[in-house]
């Protein structure tokens, strides 16, 4: 589960100060795949940074799968984001002179030698279930922007993190590929049980959630929900 309760966050402006988030509360529970939207400067960004780990708010609280983030250290936070938080970036990124392959045994690097050698054991089912079985020996000019979002989102999942948080995934994808890679966010959350939130600007994406909220001037409202499978 994520969870967001009364989180406020404030940033400099001049002499003023901005109100990027004002007193947001966000609940997804596991196996809930939502949205949130809004207009550019609404606060999406800073809501996903706040859900990260990588901004402290002002005030409020913060619950990953059970662990409030509050108070914790960096080291703390960064541990937590390699086992428990995993992040879909707007561009893939990836490492141009690596193999798909190798790309995610970069990421499972990062949580040690434990982490690694239990993790290389996953890289064949995580790119099954993104679709790249046949890429993984492939560099990422080898690769159509779907392919490279896709492996993208292995990245994220490979460590079997309990949240997924995603920034804009379809941003630079025509329409067809786009609504191959929400389907693929829909089925990971619901097959994992994953608390999955993805930041969008494409409102037609959202009957594909489970639950949809809009972010305006810092506040977030809850547009619909129903129950996760």
């Amino acid at each position: 589960m994520l969870e967001l309760t009364d989180v406020t966050l404030t940033y400099p402006d001049g002499d003023e100060s901005v109100k990027a988030l004002n007193n947001v509360s966000l609940t997804v529970e596991a196996g809930t795949f939502a949205a949130v939207t809004g207009p550019s400067g609404s606060g999406k960004s800073s809501l996903l940074a706040v859900a990260s780990t990588l901004v402290t708010p002002d005030s409020g609280r913060v619950s990953i799968a059970g662990s409030d983030i509050t108070q914790m250290k960096s080291r703390e936070k960064a541990a937590l984001r390699q086992g428990k938080l995993g992040i879909v970036f707007q561009s893939p990124n990836l490492i141009p002179s690596l193999t798909v392959r190798e790309q995610l045994e970069v990421v499972l690097r990062l949580g040690g030698r434990k982490a690694r050698e239990e993790g290389v054991a996953r890289i064949p089912g995580t790119l099954q279930a993104v679709g790249c079985s046949n890429l993984a020996d492939r560099l990422p000019s080898q690769l159509s922007g779907g392919q490279q979002q896709r492996v993208n989102i292995a990245r994220a999942i490979i460590h079997e993190p309990s949240v997924l948080l995603v920034d804009e995934p379809t941003s630079a994808l025509d329409q067809e590929r786009s609504e191959e890679i929400i389907e693929l966010l829909a089925q990971l959350t619901h097959e994992r049980k994953l608390a999955t939130v993805v930041v969008t600007h494409e409102p037609e994406q959202l009957p594909s959630f489970d639950a949809a909220f809009e972010m305006r001037d810092g506040v977030l409202a809850q547009m619909r929900h129903r129950m996760a499978a």
